[in-house]
């Protein structure tokens, strides 16, 4: 089948996977901004980057939109690595540069920031495979002077991408509101210029009906992050809400709140929220989710997400029998349905055959 695309992950977060006892805010301080400070020895990004790619790829990830740090050197490792082994991959440096929120060790002068990233868009986007995002971490860890930057700078360098976090945990959602003095965590985003068709937001958990309007109209996309979501306590997105809005919607593993960089696994996860909320996700409905609708959210269903003739040959093969209990309940199904069902609920990397 086509390989997964993730809309959604952070590399320098990798080991920090499976971290006890912290919500949204607190998980941040306590553990990812001390992980993402250390990407500022470039040796250390490399060696990351390189497990990161080779972990995806070992799940059947072959294409990935994925957050750096505000280090220029962890956007060279990660593009340098995918580069290596051929793979689509979507990055940008973080933003960071409000000092009640951003540590010391991460903040930087958006000024700064705006011309480190200006480099590695002529540097990266469009070399090989790799496409660049700018990436502000969300709008609580960024001044509205660094917000409008980022605008500037997709408006400035056509085909860029905007990545970064809308609506995952209430205190979040307050402090932004708070911070910005904006009604909608959406409008602040969108008065400086970040939405839009290539525009991809993580998690969208608790999302006002305006929202959902703005979204659709701007044709920005959503990232889904179930197994993130569920790991911090975040909520549960609102399927029937993007299904009824036709928005554009991605599958996100969002290593390291996540805990799986494998897709089946998230599709796992992905059919319990949509039982918890009355919305059933077919087995054939997650496949496309992992596979051409996430294509879709990352505006390159065009390139990948399935074997129409033209596009990359990006593929995987899975083995529905990987372990002895896959194997015992393949044997009592009778459809196709059945089988990719005990694919998505029981598999992960080891499932995958050849990426």
């Amino acid at each position: 089948m086509p390989g997964f695309v993730d809309c959604h992950i952070h590399y320098p977060q990798i080991d920090i996977v499976g971290s006890y006892g912290e919500q949204l805010l607190e998980w941040l301080q306590n553990y990812v901004f001390p992980a993402e400070a250390k990407f500022k020895d470039g040796d250390y990004a490399d060696k990351v980057a390189k497990v990161f790619v080779h972990e995806l790829l070992k799940s059947g990830t072959t294409t990935a939109l994925t957050f750096c740090t505000v280090h220029p050197q962890s956007v060279d490792a990660l593009f340098t690595a995918a580069q290596e082994r051929n793979m689509l991959m979507i990055a940008g440096k973080v933003l960071m540069d409000n000092e009640k929120f951003a540590p010391d060790s991460l903040r930087e002068d958006c000024h700064q920031s705006y011309e480190e990233s200006k480099a590695l868009i002529t540097k990266w986007h469009g070399t090989g495979r790799c496409l660049y995002a700018v990436t502000p971490r969300f709008a609580v860890s960024s001044t509205p002077e660094e917000l409008a930057l980022a605008g500037q700078l997709a408006a400035e360098h056509e085909g860029v991408y905007v990545h970064t976090h809308l609506n995952e945990n209430m205190a979040e959602i307050a402090l932004a509101k708070q911070i910005h003095k904006c009604d909608t965590y959406l409008g602040i985003y969108d008065k400086h210029g970040l939405t839009g068709p290539r525009s991809v937001f993580a998690h969208c958990v608790h999302m006002q009906d305006v929202e959902w309007e703005l979204m659709s109209e701007t044709k920005s996309a959503m990232a889904f992050c179930p197994t993130s979501n569920l790991f911090l306590g975040s909520g549960l997105a609102d399927l029937q809400a993007v299904h009824a809005r036709g928005i554009r919607c991605g599958l996100g593993t969002d290593i390291g709140a996540g805990t799986s960089f494998s897709q089946l696994q998230t599709l796992n996860e992905a059919y319990k929220v949509g039982q918890m909320q009355g919305f059933k996700l077919s087995p054939l409905a997650q496949l496309h989710l992992a596979t051409l609708k996430s294509a879709a959210a990352l505006s390159l269903d065009h390139r990948i997400g399935n074997f129409l003739p033209g596009k990359e040959a990006d593929f995987v093969v899975l083995d529905p029998c990987a372990t002895p209990l896959m194997a015992r309940r393949v044997s009592q199904c009778s459809t196709l349905s059945e089988k990719l069902f005990v694919l998505t609920t029981l598999g992960d990397d080891r499932s995958v055959a050849a990426t």
